[in-house]
């Protein structure tokens, strides 16, 4: 039976042949690992730990010595080639050698400095052929799910929300965003965790109307809402999760925005489907609240995909340019929110795998009862 690389090089090789690319490389970190198994992760985006060339009858990784030995371990289907300080000329002579004049590459991946460096670099060597740009190829791979990579976001999803119920229990008037923030992270990795998906939101009072906000030194404070936005990773994918708290009895201002935010995420659960568009599964939460007065306060998008990143294809998205056909076997976020300046937000994040029936549930833990 081939392995789920073997599987995978196949369907790639399939897009290229009707897209009519001899070869690509590839650069994203997660596309890398998709398809070689390759595990090593980059710091930053100015370094790498190695490309893939893919091409009708090859598959090479060039990286350089200091993943030798890992790349060597783990991708078992390529040949590993080892530069010095000039990866253009070691893709110049694979080229050369396997006859490609068309090549693709992932240009959401590869800066515009080390694009033209590779481009100068593999003509120096002799190399003459098109480098053609291209986005989505593999990513359109890694939208629809195997069971294998279901069980793992499943893994990755039951560790984030064991890991919230304990810093539920746990939090108190007097902490500090930073404070909830550390013990998020440090229980996720003592559980087992491979590290963090992303850095855990912790956001409190008037700081929660801020989607994204980094925590800080603010104190809890009873009858403020706190997000909590956090995940784990597990055999190398994401989950996503997003609780909205409160310490001490909840006012009725909160309990009217929190209920409202509920039924929306339940309204888009309950009618998205294999099939439909993003638009559409994006506005059976977005109509809701904009009938209620909210639509200005709800400035992102419903949900994305999640799996090797933690954001990646589908977007669920209002924008027409993002619009997309939600496929069966994806998995991504059910994520409404209200965020009003000055008072602070509410949002709530499930994770659902489309099925062609419906969606899915995956995230257990549940809200409020006075919200259902």
């Amino acid at each position: 039976m081939a392995s789920a690389e073997e599987q995978r090089l196949a369907a790639l090789r399939d897009l290229l042949a009707a897209r009519d690319l001899e070869a690509l490389l590839v650069a994203g970190p997660e596309n890398r690992r998709y398809l070689s198994g390759f595990t090593a992760r980059e710091e930053m985006f100015t370094e790498s730990c190695g490309f893939l060339l893919v091409t009708a009858r090859e598959t090479h990784l060039l990286t350089d010595f200091r993943y030798r030995e890992w790349a060597a371990g783990e991708a078992r289907e390529f040949t590993v080639t080892v530069y010095q300080d000039n990866l253009g000329a070691a893709l110049a002579e694979l080229l050369q050698a396997a006859g490609i004049r068309r090549l693709g590459f992932e240009s959401a991946y590869i800066s515009f400095r080390n694009y033209e460096r590779l481009v100068k670099q593999t003509a120096e060597a002799g190399w003459q052929g098109e480098w053609l740009p291209r986005e989505g190829l593999v990513e359109e791979l890694r939208e629809v799910k195997t069971p294998e990579e279901v069980a793992a976001v499943r893994k990755a999803l039951r560790l984030t929300e064991a890991v919230f119920t304990e810093v539920a229990a746990w939090l108190a008037p007097g902490l500090t965003e930073r404070q909830v923030a550390w013990e998020i992270e440090k229980r996720l990795r003592e559980g087992g965790s491979e590290g963090v998906a992303f850095a855990p939101i912790v956001a409190a009072g008037p700081n929660s109307a801020r989607p994204h906000h980094q925590p800080t030194e603010k104190v809890l404070r009873p009858g403020e809402p706190i997000i909590i936005d956090m995940g784990a990773r597990m055999e190398g994918y994401c989950a996503d999760f997003t609780r909205t708290l409160i310490l001490g009895e909840p006012p009725e201002r909160f309990k009217e925005i929190y209920t409202l935010v509920r039924r929306a995420q339940a309204r888009a659960e309950a009618g998205i489907r294999a099939g439909l568009n993003s638009l559409e599964a994006d506005a059976l939460a977005r109509d809701l609240l904009t009938q209620a007065g909210y639509g200005e306060a709800f400035g992102h998008s419903l949900g994305h995909g999640v799996g090797l990143a933690v954001h990646e294809a589908p977007s669920l998205s209002p924008y027409q340019e993002r619009a997309t056909r939600l496929k069966a076997g994806s998995i991504f976020t059910v994520e409404p929110g209200i965020y009003l300046p000055g008072w602070g937000g509410v949002r709530l994040e499930d994770m659902v795998l489309l099925e062609t029936e419906g969606a899915q549930v995956l995230t257990e833990l549940g809200f409020y009862e006075w919200a259902d």
